[in-house]
């Protein structure tokens, strides 16, 4: 309960200092555009007013107050506590409808109406996005409790999807409609993934009583199916082939690398060496249920209810079926993004 208490006044907390920093930057741009339509905000930012000092704040304060919704570092730090302190279905809907309401907002705000100063959208981006799958790669590497390790890969995902907007610009259109689709592919391919491992989170957890990665010992023996389906969604998360997450990962490195720039190679390499690292901590897990005795002896097997099961079945079939024939996920992300306007 004292966790509990703590991790919902963090979140609460943080949110409002968010939120007043986010209002701060709309009310500038409203101030100087005099509207609030995107597409209207689009035109005026492309003029005269985008290159006011004032309409550089506004948007990067505007998009520091989402950032703060998408756990992006350094606005990170409610994150691993809330998602402890949450009962595991709440942490799961605040691992992907909140991330992804988070990035829809972001994607409107950059493509209708900031792009014409990209060259601020840019720089800010580069530096999130950098920070944010570093640090949270790194963290995750210690940690020894499940959701917390899911909290930081959260984190570290999220430092992924914004890696190619640090190279949009409105100077490059052909690219635009490639970053777009990119980032809408790997939020649907995330969300799918991120459901089918907290179900089963969820399962594992009503036999374990405990949230230690090393409870989950011995796993396949008692629960094979459970244990595959997490190698599945595990798999998928660190980019292994054939699971659909290979897919998505390299369409966010196509698009990013297709910028042609320096900072364009750069993000590259520093998303190539980040892969790496989270494949350490997501095979370890795998490791665990496959290799490991399980720590109590007892290989009754796990009593797993019907919606549970449906959850993790559908999502893992998506995540094998899908990353066979990648051409529907892309078709699926190109539907999305004509269904945002853009």
């Amino acid at each position: 309960t004292q966790t509990g208490i703590e991790a919902g006044m963090k979140y609460y907390l943080m949110g409002v200092f968010a939120t007043g920093v986010m209002l701060y930057g709309m009310s500038l741009i409203f101030g100087g555009t005099g509207t609030t339509v995107l597409a209207d905000i689009g035109t005026t930012v492309a003029g005269n007013f985008g290159d006011e000092p004032v309409a550089v704040l506004g948007i990067v304060f505007t998009l520091v107050g989402f950032a703060f919704k998408i756990s992006a570092v350094p606005f990170q730090h409610w994150a691993p506590d809330t998602y402890e302190g949450a009962p595991t279905p709440i942490t799961a809907f605040l691992s992907v409808a909140s991330k992804s309401a988070g990035f829809v907002a972001i994607l409107q705000l950059v493509f209708i109406g900031f792009l014409g100063r990209s060259d601020t959208i840019r720089p800010l981006m580069f530096v999130l996005a950098v920070l944010t799958m570093t640090v949270g790669n790194v963290i995750a590497l210690r940690q020894t409790n499940i959701v917390r390790l899911f909290a930081y890969s959260s984190v570290a995902q999220a430092g992924f999807i914004l890696a190619p907007l640090a190279v949009v610009s409105h100077d490059d259109p052909g690219n635009l409609g490639s970053i777009l689709s990119s980032v809408v592919l790997y939020l649907l391919v995330y969300t799918v993934v991120n459901l089918g491992a907290f179900a089963v989170i969820i399962a594992v957890s009503r036999r374990t009583r405990s949230g230690e990665i090393a409870s989950w010992g011995g796993l396949f023996t008692y629960a094979p199916g459970l244990a595959v389906a997490m190698a599945v969604f595990l798999l998928a998360l660190g980019g292994i082939p054939p699971m659909v997450g290979w897919f998505a990962k390299f369409q966010l490195f196509t698009a990013v690398v297709g910028a042609g720039t320096t900072m364009a190679y750069v993000m590259g390499a520093v998303m190539a060496v980040n892969t790496v690292v989270s494949l350490a901590y997501y095979l370890g897990i795998v490791r665990t249920m496959f290799m490991d005795d399980a720590v109590d002896g007892d290989l009754t097997p796990i009593r797993t209810p019907v919606p549970l099961v449906a959850a993790v079945g559908i999502t893992a079939a998506l995540t094998i079926l899908v990353g066979f024939v990648p051409g529907l996920a892309l078709d699926i992300a190109d539907g999305a993004r004509f269904a945002l306007g853009s």
